[in-house]
C-alpha cells in the first residue's frame, strides 16, 4: 500500500510540472516590429487558455527564414509554435532554391491578422504623392533606393512590383527588419518603404498609397493604387503553425486558444493601435488559403520576373 501511495503521490507532484512546461514561440522578426509586438500581445492569452507559459522568442534574419527553419528543425512535440507573416511561408518557397525548409514542414494553425500593404516615405524628403515618387526615382536614374526586410519578403516583392509596374528604376537595400528599414528611411539613405500600417503609425511616416481593394479606415485621405492607375493589390498576413506532425488534439487546443486569445480585449484593443486588422481563420480554412497563396505567389513572382537577385 506504501508503495502505491508513494507512485501515486510521485504522479501528482509530476503532472503540474509537465503542465508547465513552456511553449516558445518564434518570432522570425526582430523585437519592436509588427510581428513581434503581435506575438507579445497574443502570449499571455494563449498561456491563459492552454495553461501553460507561452514565451516569445525571436530568431531573426534571411527574410524571416532563419526563425522558420528553427521551427522546421524542431520536434513535433508542441513545445515550440511559429508566428510568422506571409513572406517566409508562401514567397520564399519560390524565391529560393536552398531554402532549408519546405511547406510540407508545417502544420498551419490558425490565421490572426491581415494588414493591407502601405508605401510610405519619411516625412522630410519632400515626397507626399506617389507621382512624386516616380518622378523622383525616375530622376535618379537608378540611384533610388528602396528599403526592405529582406530579399524575398513583402516589402521586397511589393516594391519591384511597383517599380516594373510604372517603368522605373529602384535600387534594392534589404535590412535585417523593420526597425533597420525604418531608421534608414528616416535617415534618407532609402527614399521609399512598404509596409504594414503600424509601421506608419508608430514612426509618423508620410503615406503615399495603398495596396487594397479599398482605402483604409486608418488613412481614408490616401489613395489606392488602383486610383492611380495601378492594379497592386498586397496584403501582409500572419498566422500560426506548428511543426507537421505534431499531435492533432494539440493543434486543436491551440486552434482553440488562438480563437479565443483574438477575442480578448487587449488583444483587441493592442492590434488596434498597431492598425492591424484581426481576421482569424482555423485550421481547415486556414490551410486552403495558405494553398491558394502559395499558388498565387508562384503564378506572380513567374510573370514578374522576380528573382532572388533583383
Amino acid at each position: 500500500m506504501r508503495l502505491v501511495l508513494a507512485g501515486l503521490l510521485t504522479l501528482a507532484l509530476a503532472l503540474p510540472a509537465r503542465a508547465q512546461v513552456p511553449i516558445t514561440l518564434v518570432v522570425n522578426f526582430v523585437a519592436g516590429g509588427p510581428t513581434d509586438l503581435m506575438a507579445r500581445l497574443l502570449a499571455p492569452e494563449l498561456s491563459a487558455a492552454l495553461g501553460t507559459p507561452v514565451v516569445v522568442k525571436n530568431s531573426v534574419g534571411a527574410a524571416g527564414t532563419i526563425g522558420v527553419a528553427e521551427v522546421a528543425r524542431s520536434r513535433p512535440d508542441g513545445t515550440t509554435l511559429l508566428l510568422s507573416p506571409i513572406g517566409a511561408m508562401v514567397i520564399q518557397p519560390h524565391f529560393r532554391t536552398d531554402l532549408p525548409y519546405r511547406p510540407e514542414d508545417f502544420a498551419p494553425i490558425c490565421q490572426i491578422a491581415d494588414t493591407p500593404v502601405v508605401v510610405m516615405t519619411a516625412p522630410n524628403s519632400g515626397i507626399r504623392t506617389l507621382p512624386e515618387l516616380l518622378d523622383g526615382a525616375r530622376a535618379a536614374q537608378g540611384a533610388f533606393n528602396f528599403a526592405s526586410t529582406g530579399p524575398g519578403s513583402m516589402p521586397h516583392i511589393t516594391t519591384v512590383a511597383l517599380a516594373r509596374a510604372a517603368g522605373v528604376e529602384m535600387t534594392h537595400i534589404p535590412y535585417r527588419g523593420n526597425a533597420e528599414a525604418v531608421t534608414s528611411l528616416l535617415r534618407g539613405d532609402v527614399g521609399v518603404f512598404a509596409d504594414q500600417p503600424g509601421t506608419l503609425r508608430a514612426n509618423d511616416l508620410q503615406a503615399v498609397a495603398v495596396m487594397a481593394e479599398r482605402r483604409s479606415p486608418e488613412s481614408p485621405e490616401t489613395p489606392t493604387m488602383r486610383e492611380l492607375g495601378f492594379d497592386l493589390v498586397y496584403s501582409i498576413w500572419s498566422g500560426l503553425f506548428a511543426r507537421a506532425g505534431t499531435a492533432p488534439e494539440f493543434l486543436g487546443r491551440v486552434e482553440a486558444a488562438c480563437q479565443r486569445a483574438l477575442q480578448a480585449p487587449a488583444v483587441i484593443e493592442g492590434y488596434r493601435r498597431l492598425a492591424t486588422p484581426i481576421v482569424f481563420r482555423g485550421q481547415r480554412d486556414f490551410a486552403g488559403f495558405w494553398q491558394d497563396e502559395l499558388a498565387k505567389f508562384s503564378g506572380i513572382l513567374r510573370a514578374a520576373g522576380i528573382r532572388a537577385g533583383d
